[in-house]
C-alpha cells in the first residue's frame, strides 16, 4: 500500500546561493507596496520635490518651451515613483526598462534641471526594492557612479559632497532593508518546504505502517476464514469453524486497533508477540515452522524493527510462496526468514519489503533477499554495530533459543 506523493521542487533561493543574487523568490499574491495606500503615501513623499522644483520652474527667466519640457520631466520623474509598485508582477524585462527609464529620468532632474542629487533618491530606492540584489547594484552603482563623475567634471562636487554622501548612504539602507525583506520571503518558502517535507514524511510512515499490519492481518483472516469454510464443508465439524471464527474475530479487532494506533503513531512492535501471530497464521494455513523460542538475545532496540521484518516476510510466504515449510533464525543483531516456496530465480521485491528496506536504513541496516537452490526465498535482515574502534562486529551465525 502506497499514497501518491508529489516531490517538492527544490528551492533555489538560499541564503548563500549565487542565484539568489540574480533572481528574486517568488512573490506571493497581494506581496509588495499597497496599490492604493501606497500613491497617497507617494505623493506625500514627493511634495518636498515636487514644490520647489515648480517654483523654481515658474521663477526661471529662460525660455518657456524649456521650463514645459523640464516641468514634464518632473512631473514624469515623479509618476514613475508613483506607480512602480504596479510593475512588481511584471516580467523581468519590463521591470528592468522601467528601473532604466526612471534612473535615467532621475539622472536628468539631478544634473540637467540642476536640482539638487538627493532627487536621485526616488530612483535609487525604487530600483532597490523592485530589482534582484545584483540588478540593483550594477544599476544604481553606475547612476551614483556617473552622479559624482559630472558634478567633479562641473566643479561642484566639493559643494554637493554632503548631499552625495546622503544619497548613497541612504540608498545603501534602502539595499539592505529590501534584502532583509528577501530573506524573509526565502525563509517563509522554506517553511512551506519543510511543511511539504513533513506531510510526504508522514504519509510515507503511516503508507508503511498500514502496509505492515494490514497485509499481515488481512492474510491471515483469509487463511482462517478459509480454513473454517472447508471444515464446515467437508466434515461439518462445527465446534472448530466456531473457534476458527472466533479467532478471525479476534484478529479483526486487533488489527483495528493496531491501525488506530499507527494513525496516531503509539503503536510499538512486539517481536515475541509477532512470533506468536506467525506461529498461529502458519499453522492456519498447514505450513510446517520452526520458530525460535526466545528473543533474549536480540538486542532490545531491533526487536520492533525485526517484528515487522518477520510479519512482512511470513506474510509473502502465506501469499505467494506456496511454502510446505518455513525457519525462522534470530540473532543479536540479525534475522533470516527462509522457505521452501516456488520462488525461483530473480524476484522482484515488493512495496513490502522496499518499505522495509527504508525501516532498516533508517537505523544502519540492510535488508537481503535471495532464492534458494531448488526453489524457496531466504529474507535476511542484518544491523551490524560498529565496534570502538570503528569496525564492524561479527554478526553469530548461530540461531537464539530452540525451534518448535
Amino acid at each position: 500500500m502506497r499514497f501518491a506523493t508529489s516531490k517538492p521542487a527544490t528551492l533555489r533561493f538560499g541564503l548563500t546561493d549565487r542565484a539568489s543574487w540574480w533572481d528574486d523568490p517568488p512573490v506571493r499574491q497581494g506581496r509588495g507596496p499597497h496599490k492604493i495606500g501606497w500613491p497617497i503615501f507617494a505623493v506625500g513623499f514627493l511634495l518636498p520635490y515636487l514644490i520647489p522644483a515648480t517654483r523654481g520652474l515658474i521663477q526661471d527667466p529662460g525660455p518657456l518651451w524649456m521650463r514645459i519640457l523640464l516641468f514634464a520631466l518632473i512631473d514624469v520623474y515623479a509618476l514613475c515613483y508613483v506607480v512602480f509598485p504596479a510593475v512588481f508582477g511584471k516580467s523581468r524585462r519590463v521591470k528592468l526598462w522601467f528601473g532604466g527609464v526612471m534612473l535615467v529620468l532621475g539622472l536628468l532632474c539631478a544634473l540637467v534641471a540642476d536640482a539638487s542629487p538627493y532627487i536621485l533618491l526616488y530612483a535609487t530606492a525604487t530600483l532597490a526594492f523592485l530589482f534582484p540584489a545584483a540588478w540593483a547594484v550594477i544599476f544604481n552603482g553606475s547612476a551614483l557612479g556617473l552622479l559624482v563623475l559630472v558634478l567633479y567634471l562641473r566643479g561642484a562636487l566639493s559643494e554637493h559632497f554632503s548631499d552625495v554622501i546622503t544619497v548613497v548612504s541612504v540608498t545603501s539602507a534602502m539595499f539592505f532593508m529590501s534584502n532583509l525583506i528577501r530573506v524573509i520571503r526565502r525563509l517563509e518558502l522554506a517553511n512551506q518546504e519543510i511543511g511539504t517535507l513533513a506531510v510526504a514524511n508522514e504519509r510515507e510512515r503511516v503508507a508503511r505502517d498500514l502496509h505492515d499490519l494490514l497485509g499481515h492481518s488481512l492474510t491471515t483472516i483469509t487463511v482462517k476464514s478459509g480454513v473454517a469454510r472447508r471444515v464446515l464443508e467437508s466434515s461439518g465439524d462445527i465446534d472448530r469453524a466456531v473457534q476458527e471464527i472466533r479467532e478471525v474475530e479476534g484478529l479483526s479487532r486487533s488489527a483495528l486497533s493496531d491501525v488506530r494506533a499507527t494513525v496516531s503513531e503509539y503503536r510499538e512492535v512486539s517481536l515475541p508477540a509477532e512470533i506468536a501471530g506467525v506461529r498461529a497464521a502458519l499453522r492456519a494455513a498447514e505450513i510446517d515452522a520452526e520458530l525460535p523460542h526466545a528473543v533474549d538475545n536480540v538486542r532490545p532496540e531491533l526487536q520492533s524493527t525485526f517484528g515487522y521484518v518477520l510479519r512482512e516476510a511470513i506474510t509473502n510466504v502465506l501469499r505467494h510462496s506456496g511454502a510446505k515449510s518455513v525457519k525462522v533464525r534470530l540473532g543479536r543483531d540479525w534475522l533470516e526468514v527462509e522457505d521452501n516456496g516456488c520462488a525461483v530465480g530473480d524476484v522482484a521485491p515488493g512495496n513490502g519489503l522496499r518499505g522495509l528496506s527504508e525501516r532498516l536504513a533508517a537505523i544502519g541496516g540492510t535488508l537481503t533477499t535471495r532464492t534458494r537452490p531448488g526453489g524457496g526465498w531466504v529474507v535476511r535482515a542484518e544491523v551490524r554495530q560498529p565496534s570502538p574502534d570503528g569496525s564492524a562486529v561479527t554478526v553469530r551465525a548461530e540461531p537464539a533459543g530452540g525451534l518448535t
